[in-house]
């Protein structure tokens, strides 16, 4: 469902932008078509202005080489794109910099209001909403999603799309980061690509995986359970950036439940796809 080249193909271009806590996350749309993605830093807002300065030159003639050479150096796509600019569907769970977004043209900021969720309760994370609305569109519902990010998040929805509900807990780079921190003898860790750890370890840096690896996936097993008890034809997607590792340490300990889960890192921008088409 993914596309990694670029297309010079415009009609029907779109951009969608989902603002994070600390990145931008972006994806660029052909129509119902995901071409491809990328992160970038925030954006000063000078240089949001300037993109809809480019758009008025592009207008007036002037080719996108010439706008990025007589603007700023911060250019956020990793190719040209013209014409330009092209619509913007936004979502951000960060208020100040959605404020800061509103001066480029052509923008809609979606809402919770805008996921036809029932049951959507009023601080329900607006990519945890899009997301599992993106998966249950794509896939089916019922549908429980996995992000396994920062937070390790679960959020789910029954077979007539009202939201069940969820959890939030730290995800493994936090959980590693705060045993760290928070205490005067442990080391740092980070998140590694590694082999599942001896679940009792001999020395203190696996000590500290085993007790975060062994029990976070412990308590995904457990929800995942819990969810194909109450919906036997339930389906499970994952997201997040440790989604790959997680997947490969279920592979070995759980490998039924391994292979019924769906892992698609772009369901936030299959939710923005899906409201885009119900305009």
């Amino acid at each position: 469902m993914k596309s990694q080249h670029y297309s010079e193909q415009t009609e029907g271009t779109w951009l969608a932008l989902e603002i994070g806590n600390s990145r931008l996350h972006w994806a660029l749309f052909h129509g119902k078509s995901l071409n491809c993605t990328w992160d970038t830093e925030y954006l000063p807002e000078s240089v949001i202005q300037q993109l809809g300065d480019w758009g008025a030159e592009e207008q007036r003639g002037r080719g996108a080489e010439e706008q990025r050479s007589r603007g700023s150096s911060i250019y956020p796509f990793p190719f040209p794109l013209s014409p330009f600019p092209f619509p913007l569907l936004l979502a951000s769970v960060v208020p100040q910099q959605t404020a800061i977004w509103q001066s480029y043209p052509n923008v809609r900021v979606i809402t919770l209001e805008d996921i036809p969720l029932n049951n959507i309760y009023p601080t329900l994370g607006i990519d945890r909403a899009l997301a599992l609305w993106g998966a249950g569109m794509s896939w089916g519902f019922p549908m429980l999603v996995i992000d396994a990010g920062t937070a390790l998040t679960f959020t789910a929805a029954d077979g007539d799309k009202n939201l069940v509900g969820g959890a939030i807990l730290p995800g493994m780079g936090l959980q590693l980061a705060s045993l760290g921190q928070k205490t005067g003898q442990l080391p740092q860790l980070e998140v590694e690509e590694i082999q599942l750890p001896p679940r009792f370890a001999l020395n203190t840096p696996q000590a500290m995986q085993s007790g975060v690896i062994y029990t976070l996936l412990a308590g995904i097993k457990d929800f995942i359970d819990e969810w194909w008890r109450l919906f036997p034809d339930g389906k499970v997607a994952m997201k997040g950036g440790d989604r790959n590792l997680l997947l490969s340490y279920l592979q070995e300990l759980y490998p039924a439940i391994a292979s019924r889960l769906i892992v698609e890192p772009n369901l936030i921008f299959w939710g923005m796809q899906k409201i885009s088409m119900s305009r």
